[in-house]
């Protein structure tokens, strides 16, 4: 009965070796969790805590190694991206479901066989969880393919973790038969990852879970740091994709909300100084530094075909009031989808707190150029254009001669001007 256990583990090591292989940038970071054999009362199918893989032994030898290694690379993702921390607020339902979905398509779209049951859904390739999270209904079903420990679940469910015991009576090496190739092949590549110095229980010796910090920061920088190993060594061996690469630089540069970018842009281009200013004779014979400024002139552009919600333009109006006031800027507003909304543009003073015109019209294609137009018939120069869009349309040909903040909601890139991540 334990050998079957044992011929499950061999079949885990030659997935690891194959990934090693093939994905070695995925490879390398699974190799940083410690594989768990679990019972089937708490751990259905597999687990981690971001110190190990825990997983359910007669759950993998129904599975063929190409769908094992999906499930050892989707469990070191969720370290790998921080998931384990990043929840916040959220619902953990929705959020585990969110998490899910970016794990899985980026697998998807790396090549690899995503297991029966896998959340899929091409039309979030790209985006983050935190992105993916309000596309949740709150009342949805979905089921995830694991078991995510993140709340501290994991130290207590090392509890039920066995060693020794046997699997499922009667399964085979390889059930299904498709595409795990025979036990002797399996056992070769595991012998592979053994004479590297790995093994199945704990590829970094002895019980790697056990020592690793417990703190959720320290382990997000544990694995950042990991990623970033990965990522280098991968791409010196010139075998990091590009897709990895852009994914493994958003997450380890430093990243700040978006109001915080777009409030610290706004206070750079503030027309705000110290001035030296000979004063008036009635003023005395002292001449003392004083603030002296003059009014910014911010032009706000809003894309209303239609892929911006009513919420997300509400919740930005109430930040750009409030950056306002602070910068003391007066706010040209313009609506466009294909055209200008003709009864624009709405102007508001220092002093006059910004609201979004009732009715914003819209609905049609996307172009940006009429906005750059409009400012350039009326000869300005505003201190900045903040266009708030989705990035998908017409760009003018070339950048104008003043600043644009581009606040973007999804991936798309612009061609010229500071980008800002709304989600």
């Amino acid at each position: 009965m334990v050998q079957r256990l044992e011929q499950i583990e061999v079949k885990l090591a030659a997935a690891r070796a194959r990934l090693i292989l093939e994905q070695p940038f995925i490879g390398a970071l699974v190799m940083h969790l410690p594989l768990m054999p679990s019972r089937a009362s708490w751990c259905e199918t597999t687990a981690t805590d971001a110190r190990a893989l825990y997983f359910n032994p007669a759950y993998v030898a129904k599975l063929g190694v190409r769908e094992i290694q999906f499930l050892l690379a989707h469990e070191a993702l969720h370290c790998a991206l921080g998931h384990f921390a990043r929840r916040s607020h959220r619902v953990k339902r929705r959020w585990d479901v969110a998490c899910d979905y970016a794990v899985n398509m980026l697998l998807a779209d790396a090549g690899l066989k995503a297991p029966p049951g896998a959340l899929l859904n091409p039309a979030w390739r790209g985006l983050s969880a935190e992105e993916i999270y309000p596309l949740i209904p709150a009342d949805g079903d979905e089921q995830i393919l694991d078991l995510h420990l993140f709340d501290g679940q994991g130290a207590g469910g090392r509890g039920a973790v066995f060693r020794g015991v046997e699997a499922a009576p009667g399964l085979p090496a390889d059930p299904s038969g498709r595409d795990g190739g025979t036990e002797g092949e399996l056992a070769a590549e595991a012998a592979a990852v053994a004479a590297g110095g790995g093994s199945v229980t704990s590829p970094e010796g002895g019980d790697a879970s056990l020592a690793l910090p417990l703190d959720s920061e320290d382990l997000t920088v544990l694995w950042k740091t990991r990623m970033a190993a990965a990522a280098q060594q991968a791409a010196r061996a010139g075998r990091l994709a590009d897709s990895w690469l852009r994914t493994v630089d958003r997450l380890i540069q430093p990243q700040l909300p978006w109001r915080a970018l777009l409030a610290r842009f706004l206070s750079s281009v503030a027309r705000e100084d110290y001035s030296f200013q000979r004063p008036s004779r009635r003023e005395g014979e002292a001449i003392l530094p004083r603030l002296a400024g003059a009014q910014t002139e911010i032009v706000v552009a809003l894309d209303t075909s239609g892929s911006i919600g009513a919420e997300e333009l509400a919740e930005f109006a109430a930040e750009l009031d409030a950056l306002k006031g602070q910068v003391r800027a007066r706010l040209t507003l313009h609506a466009c989808d294909r055209d200008l909304d003709g009864r624009g543009p709405w102007v508001f003073e220092a002093w006059e707190p910004f609201a979004l015109p009732r009715d914003l019209r819209g609905g049609g294609g996307t172009r940006f150029t009429p906005v750059f137009a409009r400012i350039e018939a009326e000869h300005a120069r505003p201190d900045v254009l903040v266009y708030f869009t989705d990035g998908e349309g017409e760009f003018p040909a070339a950048a104008p001669d003043y600043p644009v903040i581009w606040l973007v909601k999804g991936r798309a890139a612009v061609p010229w001007g500071e980008r800002i991540q709304l989600n």
